[in-house]
């Protein structure tokens, strides 16, 4: 039995829908480039732009997915509690202090 996986925020999945939008039209301008460029064809140029302007975008659809991701997680962790950092900072065991021999906590 799948365990059951939490849906995605809705500005998360739109940011993954563009990326593979970007990504299958940047393979499909690198088809082309390639064939042009076996052709010597005098479109290889154009073609080329094309599909360096999509390396670019598809760059900044990553960016898009991470930092939806990072705002999305924000957003269900709520306003008022605090950051993983300063949790993960709280639960470390408490160090004994030499100077007295006791704990710090």
């Amino acid at each position: 039995m799948r365990a059951a996986r939490r849906r995605m925020p809705d500005e998360v999945r739109g940011a993954a829908v563009r990326a593979v939008i970007f990504l299958a039209l940047t393979l499909v301008s690198l088809v082309f480039t390639a064939l042009a460029s076996f052709a010597h064809s005098w479109v290889l140029t154009p073609a080329l732009m094309v599909t360096g302007v999509g390396v670019f975008a598809i760059a900044y659809c990553m960016l898009d997915i991470l930092i939806s991701r990072q705002i999305a997680s924000q957003r269900r962790r709520g306003p008022g509690r605090d950051s993983p950092i300063a949790q993960s900072r709280d639960s470390r065991p408490t160090q004994p202090d030499l100077r007295t021999g006791r704990g710090q906590g």
